[in-house]
């Protein structure tokens, strides 16, 4: 296996090494891809000191996978580049995610629909993966007709740069900002960019892609919120369903799904937070409860860390699943 990591210095591209070091992926060959300034600098991976290369390099190189953590742009340019030759990509931007010819995967979830033929795969927003893998157990049994969900999503979905803002503000030291206000005892409802109807782009990837991966009957509104907090997103999820349902028959559902973890006993205040999520690979789902207000309803408070299962597992979790398949 000849593989590349492209964005192999961002946030998200150092998270995916440590859990190919983890998880013992098979690799004869690593090539790491970043932008120029990060050219010639080294990066240790199981005892090997490898140089950083250029998307340039790379396309001189024998390549049987590419994972893709660097932004649209370069996915938009490169990622075609890279097929034309043979290699298959995992791509963990925005821009291939609703083309219709391009499968949006979250493992546990569809893993089933990759074929031999998908050259280029998309990875969910990473708020997305985190609710449709709570969502999908419980559609599968009680059929989800709505969801309204509230994010409140950790500075590290910005990149390195939301967190140096926050150290920054945090320790009095004017510096560049990520955010248009201040993170530092602030809560900000903006994620990504205003779009003609007033959501974020960030809110429409949760309607879009939920209904891309489970149905697209589900309607999904969405408010999403950057918080102070430096590792994991969590959401406030509200869900419509079409058949009635009992508390115990959802717990049941959640628990039964493969990289879930129920955490939910407010008698000893056990529900999930950040902190507790933090470098953990399971979406953690509480706080179960009927809306008393409406019928076959459900409220439910789902984390997961947004660099780990939201990006960087999932990446890898796809090409494992091609391994399996024996596609590359």
């Amino acid at each position: 296996m000849k593989l590349a990591l492209v964005g192999a210095t961002g946030m998200v591209g150092r998270e995916i090494l440590a859990i190919l070091e983890e998880r013992n992926f098979p690799i004869s060959e690593l090539s790491l891809v970043a932008s120029k300034k990060s050219y010639g600098k080294t990066i240790s991976y199981l005892g090997q000191t490898i140089a950083v290369i250029s998307l340039y390099d790379l396309l001189h190189k024998e390549v049987d996978l590419a994972l893709f953590s660097a932004g649209g742009k370069v996915s938009e340019i490169w990622a075609p580049q890279l097929v034309a030759k043979g290699c298959r990509v995992i791509d963990n931007s925005s821009f291939w995610r609703m083309n219709k010819k391009y499968k949006l995967i979250v493992p546990e979830i569809n893993g089933n629909k990759l074929t031999e033929n998908d050259m280029i795969i998309s990875n969910p927003n990473c708020s997305t993966i985190q609710l449709v893998m709570a969502l999908a157990p419980l559609h599968q049994k009680f059929k989800v007709k709505r969801v309204v969900v509230s994010t409140y999503q950790s500075i590290t979905g910005s990149g390195v740069e939301a967190v140096k803002q926050l150290e920054n503000e945090e320790r009095g030291i004017l510096g560049e900002m990520t955010y248009p206000h201040s993170i530092y005892q602030n809560v900000i409802p903006h994620c990504d960019m205003f779009e003609e109807n007033g959501y974020t782009k960030e809110e429409m990837k949760l309607t879009n892609e939920t209904k891309k991966i489970l149905d697209k009957a589900i309607d999904v509104t969405a408010t999403a919120v950057r918080v102070p907090v430096v590792g994991g997103h969590s959401e406030s999820v509200n869900v419509m369903f079409e058949n009635d349902f009992s508390l115990d028959e959802v717990s049941l559902a959640l628990s039964e799904m493969n990289g879930i973890e129920l955490v939910d006993n407010i008698l000893e205040n056990k529900y999930p937070m950040p902190i507790t999520a933090y470098k953990k690979d399971s979406v953690f789902v509480g706080r179960i409860r009927r809306d008393f207000t409406q019928k076959n309803t459900l409220n439910m408070w789902v984390v997961a860390d947004n660099l780990r299962k939201g990006a960087a597992l999932n990446t890898v979790q796809i090409a494992e699943h091609l391994v399996m398949k024996k596609y590359v």
